[in-house]
């Protein structure tokens, strides 16, 4: 399943998960007086400490926007990644905003707002590579794919690329370099992971997305949306509100764009 898309600038697609024909009135529900925000502290570029011990990046000042949009004060604070879901349940925090994956296991204890973002799986070629703009099982047929062994994207393709040859490495180290080194024509992986590799220092120019995005809930997972506790409706109704505000305003994409000027859509 593809995403949906807005043009952007150099050729980047900003992914949309909001309906833009749905008009969203804010909760007539009171906002509360202030919102208390954990995260985490060391998963660049989504969030991560700087020097000097503050924090930034995409769901940081994704966070920043909310509070503005929302006209509410806020505090974000930085949580060991096994702590924030307890802070949450007992009353320590109001909202994650961390990536973190909304799983039916999470959902058991959690409640959280639709999708901010998706990881689709992309493939990836060399610049120069002919013939694989046009990327479908039917045209891959008899056609030699890297990928991660024992990944959901090893899953994908051997479910819906039957027609492929399979080609597996034991790391993403090891499929990226064989790419690079032309052993395969062209890989599948992580949608996130590749667009950060293809804007950084190791790629070196070599490659760039081919084809579209794939978007699955069964392979790739249902999306990351922003967690509030159980029951907490009116939060959730709150931030999703502000999200789409956000998109509307130009706000998601002026992030999106900051962050990962090599989309992963």
């Amino acid at each position: 399943m593809l995403g949906s898309f807005v043009p952007a600038l150099a050729q980047t697609a900003i992914p949309s998960f909001w309906d833009p024909q749905r008009r969203v009135e804010r909760p007539e529900a009171p906002a509360p007086r202030l919102l208390r925000f954990v995260t985490e502290d060391d998963y660049p570029p989504f969030n991560f400490a700087l020097p000097d011990g503050s924090l930034t990046g995409f769901n940081v000042e994704l966070a920043r926007a909310l509070c503005e949009e929302l006209r509410i004060p806020c505090t974000i604070q930085p949580r060991r990644w096994d702590t924030i879901g307890p802070a949450l349940t007992e009353n320590r925090a109001d909202a994650a905003i961390a990536s973190m994956a909304s799983t039916p296991e999470r959902r058991a204890e959690l409640d959280f707002t639709a999708p901010y973002y998706r990881t689709p799986g992309r493939f990836v070629a060399a610049k120069d590579a002919q013939n694989l703009d046009d990327i479908r099982p039917e045209t891959m047929r008899g056609k030699l794919i890297g990928v991660q062994a024992g990944s959901a994207h090893e899953a994908f393709l051997r479910d819906m690329f039957k027609g492929a040859e399979i080609k597996t490495y034991d790391s993403q180290t090891a499929l990226r370099a064989a790419l690079k080194a032309g052993e395969i024509p062209v890989m599948f992986g992580d949608g996130v992971s590749l667009s950060l590799w293809l804007n950084g220092t190791d790629a070196g120019g070599c490659c760039a997305f081919r084809g579209g995005p794939f978007l699955s809930e069964r392979y790739f997972g249902e999306g990351v949306g922003i967690a509030v506790r159980k029951g907490n409706g009116d939060l959730r109704r709150l931030l999703e509100y502000g999200l789409k505000r956000l998109y509307e305003r130009g706000v998601y994409a002026d992030l999106y764009l900051k962050y990962f000027p090599v989309g992963f859509f």
